[in-house]
Order: C-alpha cells, then structure tokens, then sequence
C-alpha cells in the first residue's frame, strides 16, 4: 500500500505567514508618545518586549514593543527621549529589526554593543526623567536602570498605568482560554505532594511565603493547562504558597473549568487576580519574608510588599529545579512523544526527499506539510514554538521565521527545519538539515563537524555537580579546529507539556546549574554561513545515572529521545572515527526499530534506506 503525498500547501493552524508589522505607524505612534509623556512630565520611557511574568511569549494585549516600533522578536527594548529613539536586540535580531522599524525614527542598537543600561548611562540627559512600568521589569532588572539613570544625573520614575494603553485604540482584549487539568497519569505526581516539597523549601530558605509569578511554576505546581500564549499550554496567572497552611491561585474564575476548580480547591483557594495586591499587603502588614523569583518576578509585587511593611526576598525560586528534573512518569510520556513525533517527522523527511528535488517546493509549503504530519497523530496540541524553515541564505538566520514576503523556493543547497510539537504526554523540539541536489565539499566538512560536536554530548559521560557551561565546549571543540564556531547555545531545558524553552539547567557558557537526573535538554549545535547557508543538528537528551565498572565517582551521562535520520549525503566519512560511526549506525537501528512500526508503504522504502549502517 503507499501512503497518499502530503498536500502541497495545507491550512496552517497553529502558525501564520502575514508580516505582522508596518513600519509606518511606527512615526505617528512614537510621537503620540512623546506628546502623552510630556504631558505627565516626563522626558523619556523605556518599552520593553514583557509582560507582568517575564514570559519567553507574550499575550496579544502585551505586546507594547511591537505595537510601538513594529519589531517582533522574543527579546528587545525600546528607549524614547525627545529628540531620539532606540530599539536594542541582540545579535539575533540584528538584521530582522532594521527590517520592521523604520530607522528614520527609531535606530536598532546591538545589545552586545550597548546594553540597555550602558545606552541609557550614555544618552539620557542630564535632569531627565525617565519613566518604566514597573509591571514589566524585575527588581534586579530595576536596581540596574536606577544605577543608570543616577550615572547620567537623571531620575528614574514609576509610571502607571502604562502610557502605551491609551494610545494603543485597538489593543486585544487579554487571553481567556479555560484553565484545565493536568492529567495524572502525565503529570506523576500530585499537587499536595508538590505542595509539601515547596513548604519544605521555604524553611530552610527561612522565609514566611512564595509568590508564585511565573506561569510555569504555577501551571506545574497545580497540575493545570491553559492557553493565554502562543505555543505554550500557560494559564496567567499568579500563586501564594505560604509556609504553612493553603495556598492561593490568583485566576480570573471565569477560566477556571470545573474539574481544574475542584482539583486546586481540594488543595488551596482561588481568587481573581484583583485580590492580588491586597493579599501582598497583608503578607506586609504581617512583616513577612516573602520570596520572590530573581528572573520573573515584577518590582511592583516587591513595592507592595515593602511599603505594606513587610521584606521583599529576591531569590531563586525552588519550584524551578523541581519542575525541570522530570518523574518517571513525565519521562515515560516525553519518550512516548518523541516516538509518535518520529513517525511524523519520518513521514515528512520522505515527502520531502520525493518533492524537494522537483523545485516547486517553497519554505511555506514545507512548514504547512510538516504541521499536516503532526496533525495526523490526532494528538497535537500545538506547535511548540514557530517552525524554523529556512532554504539557502534563510538557513544562515537561526531564528528565522518565514513570511509571505520572506518566502523561498527550495533550491539546490541546503534546506534547514527545526520544528517542535506539544502533546499532552510530551514536548518536541528536533531540527534536521536537509540536503537538495549535490552538497559542496564545504558543505559535507561544516554539517559533519557540527555533527561531531553533537555526538560529543550525546556520548560524553560526567561526574555529578558538572554544569552545562563545563560540557558547552565539547560540541564546539570540532569547529574551533577548524576556525569555526556558532553564536546561540549548545542547548536549552525543555520542559513537560510546557516550555520548550525552560530554565534553569541550559548546555551553554552561561549554564551554571549542575546537570541532575531527570532534566531534559536539547543538543544542537550549528554552522552558519551568512549569506550563504547554515547547518544545525538537533535531538533532545535526558540526564541519566550510568555506572562505570571501577569507578568511585557518581556519574551521568544522556539517553537521546528524538529519533530521525541525520543527513547522509551531508556527513563526510572521512571526518569521523570509528567510535563516532559505531554511535551513529546504533543510533539509526534504534532508529529505525522505533519508527518502523508506526509508517509504511514508500516511507518506510525511504526510512530503511536512510537508516542503513553507513
């Protein structure tokens, strides 16, 4: 039986290709502005891409910075002042926020080059003052800007309500998708034992109550779902959980579906998120310690706590490290994922294998094909952040998002697609490059050594307390050989039906959180060629305990869960050694022994053939 062709451009549901943003608001809205802020007395604003939780994706209704200067990209600031305006991003950004601007009015800044701080510490004027919502900065994140703002002879003023709102005449009304249960049988543990675990922690941190601001901590904690985001299945909203007795939900009750309401009420409260302020102000007036997490965690929840007489403890928040070292029931489900996500994929990497060659292939076509594969597992729940598909030159931009206007035939080279999905069970997140035609020389030697760097963590071994900043080396060490390297991390946390970005453990030069049992991370290192082409290689990996015969030493090392084909016509055998080539003829039976089951017909022809000992 063969299996029907994939339809060459199916309804996308989960993603979208308008350009989002006209640079020519951007002129007429800065100078409405300028006029609200000297209205109010002030000199300047800082506008920055957040919302109250810091998230990684912000609701409709938050986006300010896009709205303001057109740029959409996950991180930037905005600084207005009279007679100038900037937009800092970091290097990522570099070439897509000169694009959505319009630079006669407001001039991208690399934030290697100038950090918000620096830049403010340099332009504002002498006397100014700079307004911020303190809604969107962390108390760390604030203490910066006043030492700034101080440096230039300014002052740094609190403004609300925020002065973009009454601008802003067309602004989305805020998210209400239902909050719903995290089932158990996915989620492992329940929330009174979660709940115990947090109250412990809170003594020995020797504090009097946890704020829970960050969506993911809350949506782990109480075993609850929702959908105010795009790509992550979050609830906004916040949490109280006090040493001792029930905590607080903080959810507009509306949302709130009757199974979640009856599974956070067998355990705690809920109440609107108005009631909010009022409970901090009594957590004050109490003179408690309350934590308050260092990278999520808005200054306004400290300003309340502190004027209500109570301190304000800026700090990790433990609900973190738990969350990211996964139970065996999230890594039963994680597996399960990957597995019924390979099939996907596998489908898809034969589809693309057949119609590739023939031209008429657009980046567009292969994102919509490759969401239509996941979609036929019946399970999907959504993309798990914005397909990357790139061809050619589009490769070379690791956080490329294809757009009508952006939009590229598949052409001889190499064709790049890092893609994620959620289910329930799980979160993916896989990127595979593609060859078209006859690779380069070139071509073939960077894609191997990215491919060596990436065997380097899927084989290396480590002793407990080691860092991903200690291992982040290893996946470079082939492209430094060679006068190569890559600007991003080796890889980030992932979560379970939650962020495929999550914290704290990272492989990376900044990852100082010591790899645990249980934490999910991905390994994709790349090669990137501006202008020209870019590589990356990508398979997420757990942290397990392995025992080495003789050894006296706890030691770790990663079981890989995503299962697909790496590129043969990119690998040169002639870079490899015989372990490296051993691990990738393993790799691909495990391959191969995982997904056979679950395609048939021309792609498992093209899934036998691509997983064949090289």
């Amino acid at each position: 039986m063969t299996e029907s062709p994939v339809p060459a451009l199916p309804t996308c549901r989960f993603q979208s290709f308008s350009e989002p943003s006209d640079p020519a608001q951007v002129a007429p809205r800065v100078a409405a502005l300028r006029k609200a802020l000297a209205a109010q007395g002030l000199d300047g604003f800082i506008v920055p891409r957040a919302d109250e939780h810091q998230g990684e994706y912000v609701p409709a209704h938050m986006a300010r910075l896009a709205w303001l200067t057109g740029f959409t990209g996950s991180a930037g600031n905005a600084v207005i002042l009279p007679d100038k305006a900037v937009l800092i991003v970091d290097g990522r950004y570099t070439i897509q926020s000169a694009e959505q601007t319009d630079t006669a009015v407001v001039t991208p800044v690399k934030m290697e080059e100038s950090p918000l701080d620096k830049w403010i510490e340099a332009n504002l004027p002498e006397g100014a003052r700079l307004g911020y919502d303190p809604w969107l900065h962390t108390v760390d994140g604030v203490a910066r800007l006043e030492k700034a703002v101080a440096s230039a002879g300014g002052t740094l003023v609190t403004v609300a309500p925020n002065p973009i709102d009454a601008l802003w005449s067309d602004r989305p009304a805020p998210p209400t998708a239902a909050v719903k249960a995290h089932r158990a049988d996915h989620a492992g543990e329940d929330t009174a034992s979660k709940l115990a675990r947090i109250q412990e922690a809170l003594v020995k941190a020797k504090v009097d109550a946890l704020v829970i601001s960050d969506p993911h901590a809350l949506a782990w904690t109480f075993n609850i779902r929702g959908g105010d985001v795009e790509h992550t299945p979050l609830p906004l909203g916040y949490g109280i959980v006090p040493r001792e007795g029930r905590p607080t939900v903080f959810l507009a009750p509306e949302k709130v579906t009757n199974e979640a309401g009856d599974a956070i009420g067998a355990v705690g409260e809920i109440a609107p998120p108005a009631a909010l302020e009022k409970q901090l102000a009594a957590l004050g007036a109490a003179k408690a310690r309350v934590r308050l997490d260092a990278s999520t965690a808005a200054s306004a929840l400290a300003t309340l706590i502190r004027d209500a007489g109570g301190t304000p403890d800026a700090g990790a928040d433990p609900i973190a490290l738990m969350k990211a070292r996964k139970n065996e029931t999230e890594l039963k489900g994680a597996r399960d994922a990957h597995i019924r996500d390979g099939a996907a994929v596998a489908r898809y990497l034969s589809w693309l294998a057949r119609e590739a060659p023939k031209g008429k292939l657009t980046e567009i076509d292969a994102v919509a094909a490759l969401e239509n594969e996941r979609l036929k597992t019946g399970l999907l729940k959504d993309v798990s952040f914005t397909t990357i598909a790139g061809a050619g030159p589009n490769a070379a931009l690791p956080h490329y998002r294809v757009s009508e206007a952006s939009n590229r035939r598949l052409e001889p080279g190499i064709f790049l697609v890092d893609s994620g999905a959620q289910y329930e069970d799980g979160t993916t997140d896989i990127t595979r490059t593609i060859a078209i035609g006859e690779p380069t020389p070139e071509m073939r030697d960077r894609y191997t050594r990215v491919l060596k760097g990436h065997l380097a963590i899927s084989r290396v071994v480590f002793v407990k307390g080691t860092s991903g900043a200690q291992l982040d080396a290893l996946a470079r060490l082939p492209l430094w050989q060679a006068g190569l390297d890559f600007d991003h991390g080796t890889g980030h946390g992932v979560g379970s039906y939650l962020s495929v970005h999550e914290g704290p453990q990272r492989l990376s030069k900044l990852g100082t959180t010591p790899l645990e049992p249980g934490m999910i991370l991905s390994n994709e290192p790349g090669y990137y060629k501006e202008g020209e082409y870019g590589i990356r290689i990508e398979n997420l990996i757990v942290v397990e305990k392995r025992v080495i015969p003789g050894g006296d030493r706890t030691i770790y090392g990663f079981e890989t869960i995503t299962w697909a084909p790496y590129e043969r016509a990119l690998i040169d055998l002639s870079l490899l050694d015989d372990g490296e080539i051993a691990w990738i003829n393993a790799y691909h039976a495990q391959v191969w022994s995982n997904l056979a089951p679950l395609v048939e017909g021309e792609v498992k022809t093209w899934l036998e053939r691509a997983c064949l000992p090289l």
